[in-house]
């Protein structure tokens, strides 16, 4: 223990210690008060039974106290002068800031500047930001460790707890922020603007906001000039990681894209303290007037939109302190009432419309999804809805060609044509069992069939055109073929080269005249006599009267002429 008082010797803790770095790495100048009411919130609800406010306060900042007095003997702060107000105020030296980094985890480049002349003007600008910085986040107690105070001392902490939360911790802000329009982040140009505070809370909301305080001793066109700055920085733009041109903001913070037509900057707030003798609200008009080139907007559907604008709020310390981030503190140059922060540096009236539009889109689709559901077919055998892609298909025209089944779905369309198929097959079969019992009863009265050929009396040539042009529809197959596989080869013989009509006694072609011969079929081989025929007559092909085909006696074998090639007439089949 005497090691350790040694080492420390206003009896610091090591948790105080790193609560009074990680809030002077962020604030860079405070006071014990502010340090104890960012990092230890429960304290201010314990001795509260002390007689005054100073001797209250002496208690409940003791601790933190001691914590500064040991940083300053390890080299890392230093005194920073007193506040009007007599308080000791604390800064960091180089080791001290860079001590501050790793406890925050950030690099030398992301721990903002020293504030200037912090001694020796009291730390009036130096204490706003802070004040501003508490404001927002309204630290909240552990209420266990309030446990056995005084019963108006924890009613005051759990009232305080009850209230509406502020944004963030002591971590997600940083202050004296460099914002180049020239030079580096390491090492800004000349002229460049300087944000008093930047808060990054994207789990709530806010991913970047600027945050600029005034103690209402500047003139308004003093404070209109920062935001001049402010836009140079947001137009300039530098190659990112990915070699493409990006906001320069944007390659240190993260933020959303922009939406269609109203792509703004990052938001900046200008709070206001009541110390200097310029009233705030009319502070707050003048800028408005100042700066209207930066923040204007335009008149859309209900609504604005800011379109390469920033949206710049002004609210009072006072306000702040009382409503909070969440309650109606905050005024948008351009809008007439006081808002939350949210919907201040927001767009809600475009939000709203922008939702009514989805909603009245959303509708007009459920209403169409409606008729068209109302006009799905359904299966006309099991009754089942079709799909979409079912729907699609059965109303479908491919080549001029419709869908086979289109009352049908697909399972029972597959049914179908398995039931259709095993039909045509069972009707083949069929088919094939009747030529084949008819063929049977034809074989027994093939014997004698040349010589009754034979013995006919040769019709005419004009008969035989006759024939043709009376010619009758065409049958499906005949048995003739099977017929003629029973000719022996001296039947063949006979019948090959011989004119069809012609007598026994000359029955093979004539000079002079024009023959087409006759394949397949019961008259396989003969030539048919088509000498001065007209083309008309001979498109048409012919019925040919003989007893060798399907129907026997008075049966007639159909030819037509073969297509690019006149000379050779196909049979197509035999008729009664």
């Amino acid at each position: 223990m005497a090691g350790k008082r040694k080492t420390n010797e206003a009896g610091s803790s090591t948790g105080h210690r790193a609560d009074a770095l990680r809030v002077l790495g962020v604030l860079k100048a405070a006071t014990a008060d502010q340090i104890q009411r960012l990092s230890s919130p429960h304290l201010t609800y314990r001795h509260t039974t002390k007689k005054t406010a100073a001797e209250r306060k002496e208690a409940r900042t003791a601790s933190h106290r001691g914590a500064l007095n040991d940083l300053r003997r390890h080299g890392l702060s230093v005194d920073g002068g007193r506040t009007r107000g007599g308080e000791e105020v604390r800064l960091l030296t180089k080791d001290g800031l860079a001590a501050a980094g790793l406890e925050l985890d950030r690099g030398p480049e992301e721990m903002g500047g020293m504030p200037k002349s912090a001694g020796r003007s009291g730390a009036s600008h130096a204490m706003t930001v802070n004040e501003t910085v508490i404001a927002m986040i309204r630290p909240k107690p552990d209420l266990a460790l309030v446990a056995g105070e005084p019963a108006e001392a924890i009613a005051a902490a759990h009232a305080w707890v009850d209230a509406p939360d502020g944004i963030g911790s002591i971590a997600s802000y940083a202050t004296e922020v460099a914002l180049p329009a020239t030079g580096t982040w390491r090492n800004p140009g000349v002229g460049c603007a300087w944000a008093d505070i930047v808060l990054t809370a994207p789990e709530v909301g806010l991913p970047l906001l600027f945050i600029e305080a005034d103690n209402c001793t500047e003139e308004a066109p003093i404070i209109a000039a920062k935001f001049d700055k402010y836009m140079r920085h947001f137009h300039r733009k530098v190659k990112d990681t990915d070699g493409q041109d990006k906001p320069m903001w944007r390659t240190r913070w993260s933020a959303p894209d922009p939406q269609w037509g109203d792509a703004t900057h990052p938001p900046v707030l200008l709070v206001f303290n009541q110390v200097g003798p310029r009233p705030a609200l009319q502070q707050m008009k003048k800028v408005a007037a100042l700066t209207r080139e930066h923040w204007q907007g335009q008149g859309a559907d209900g609504f604005h939109l800011y379109n390469d604008k920033m949206p710049i709020v002004a609210t009072t310390l006072d306000l702040l302190r009382e409503h909070g981030p969440a309650g109606p503190a905050f005024w948008r140059f351009g809008r007439e009432d006081r808002q939350n922060l949210w919907d201040a540096i927001g767009n809600p009236r475009r939000d709203a419309a922008l939702a009514r539009r989805a909603e009245d889109a959303r509708r007009r689709q459920a209403q169409e999804a409606a008729e068209r559901e109302a006009q799905r077919p359904v299966c006309a055998d099991c009754g089942t809805k079709f799909t979409d892609d079912r729907w699609k298909a059965s109303i479908a025209v491919d080549w001029g060609r419709g869908d086979s089944h289109p009352h049908l779905c697909d399972d029972c369309k597959t049914r179908a044509l398995q039931a259709e198929r095993q039909a045509e097959q069972a009707e083949r079969e069929r088919q094939q069992q009747e030529r084949q019992e008819q063929e049977a009863a034809q074989a027994s009265k093939a014997g004698g069939w040349l010589g009754r050929w034979r013995s006919d009396p040769a019709p005419s040539t004009p008969a035989v055109r006759g024939l043709a042009q009376g010619r009758l529809g065409k049958p499906s197959l005949s048995v003739a073929a099977a017929r003629l596989n029973r000719m022996d080869s001296d039947d063949e013989q006979l019948l090959r080269g011989r004119i069809y009509g012609a007598d026994h006694d000359h029955p093979g072609p004539k000079p002079g005249r024009r023959y087409a011969e006759l394949v397949g079929g019961p008259l396989d081989g003969l030539l048919l006599d088509i000498t001065g025929w007209r083309p008309e007559e001979i498109d048409d092909g012919v019925s040919l009267l003989t007893e060798l085909g399907q129907f026997g006696p008075g049966g007639r074998a159909l030819y037509d002429p073969r297509p690019g090639d006149p000379a050779r007439w196909d049979w197509g089949g035999d008729s009664p």
